[in-house]
């Protein structure tokens, strides 16, 4: 089996989160594994409630993974600082492709985790040098403490990338204009630009590091995967909005 991991919080419609993954794994041929760090009641009103499980359990739930089977890791919503420690301190051990997405807000709104939870994944997470993080303008805003415009896209991302991780893939659709991510790594900064596909979209920070997550787990190198991820985003925008 070849599986790509899920660490995350649930969504009762699975249009974000673990479920979300279990679907975008189907659909792309790739097994998928779970470990449930909170659960959410959420719908289009953004969250309701968030409960999250107990550490002993969640460490309990690594236990299980069969990490032989594991060919990369999605990192999604934590919840709390002491959850994120727990996790970063298993995937350190692992030799695979960490891809994590620093998820603050739901795309309704609602608070999925605080400043201090984005500040345990700076201190750990990102300091893992297999991780590929993959946080929006805002989560990259309070992780780095400052605004960042576009001309600042490219800096940003070198500067996250710095805390020791493989790569920082800074997504930059909340800006104006042509949506533009910036992808820093060991070889420098790539920016990725495409048109804006007018609609929206529940779930896009999942979708994307999701389908990354999957096109690593395939073999496929760091930018074909971006590129892959990028194209598949775009592709589920534009069938969701005709």
């Amino acid at each position: 089996m070849t599986a790509v991991l899920s660490i995350g919080t649930t969504h009762p419609w699975n249009i974000a989160g673990v479920g979300l993954d279990l679907r975008i794994g189907a659909e792309l041929g790739v097994d998928v594994l779970t470990v449930v760090c909170a659960v959410s009641a959420q719908d289009e009103d953004g969250v309701h409630a968030l409960e999250l499980l107990a550490l002993d359990t969640i460490d309990a739930q690594l236990r299980t993974i069969p990490w032989k089977s594991v060919r990369a890791v999605r990192v999604g919503a934590l919840g709390a600082p002491e959850i994120v420690e727990l996790v970063a301190t298993a995937l350190g051990r692992r030799d695979v492709p960490l891809v994590v997405d620093p998820v603050q807000a739901a795309s309704a709104g609602g608070a999925l985790a605080g400043e201090g939870t984005l500040r345990a994944i700076a201190a750990t997470l990102l300091a893992l040098p297999q991780t590929i993080l993959t946080p929006n303008l805002h989560e990259a805003q309070t992780m780095l403490g400052r605004i960042i415009g576009r001309e600042h896209l490219a800096a940003a991302a070198a500067q996250l990338q710095a805390y020791g991780a493989r790569a920082v893939l800074l997504k930059g659709g909340h800006l104006h204009g042509e949506p533009t991510d910036a992808l820093a790594d060991a070889n420098g900064v790539e920016l990725f630009s495409a048109g804006r596909i007018d609609g929206e979209l529940r779930g896009t920070g999942c979708t994307l590091a999701m389908a990354l997550a999957c096109a690593l787990a395939r073999g496929e190198g760091l930018r074909d995967a971006v590129r892959f991820a990028r194209g598949f985003v775009r592709d589920k925008i534009a069938q969701a909005n005709p």
